[in-house]
């Protein structure tokens, strides 16, 4: 599976780039904030893509809706450190297919994108 992953924070898209790669995905891309996210959507064509919400330029909920108006079928997993669940529903809300909360945890990460494969 062609993961690509959107993160401001270069340590985490770092992290979550090794735990991937470790458990036999391929991380084809990394993109530093939205605007960069949809950019490199359209150009790599992931199967997935794991998304930060608090980023500059462009927010990762702003980018999950633009990615999903030019391909309904992308498969979008947010990941913030506000595990709150009023933005679990918002992102859910606006065509997530899931949400993981910061820290990492390696084995819930693998799980949950293993259901999307």
């Amino acid at each position: 599976m062609n993961i690509l992953i959107v993160d401001d924070a270069m340590f985490l898209r770092k992290i979550l780039s090794d735990m991937l790669t470790r458990n036999g995905f391929h991380v084809i891309g990394q993109a530093v904030d939205g605007q960069d996210a949809i950019k490199k959507y359209q150009l790599l064509k992931p199967d997935l893509v794991t998304m930060d919400i608090t980023m500059p330029n462009v927010n990762g909920l702003d980018a999950l809706e633009i990615i999903l108006a030019s391909d309904p079928e992308a498969k979008i997993i947010m990941c913030s450190a506000m595990g709150r669940k009023d933005f679990q529903k918002l992102a859910q809300e606006k065509g997530a297919i899931d949400f993981i909360t910061k820290p990492f945890n390696e084995k819930k990460i693998i799980e949950t994108l293993n259901q999307y494969k």
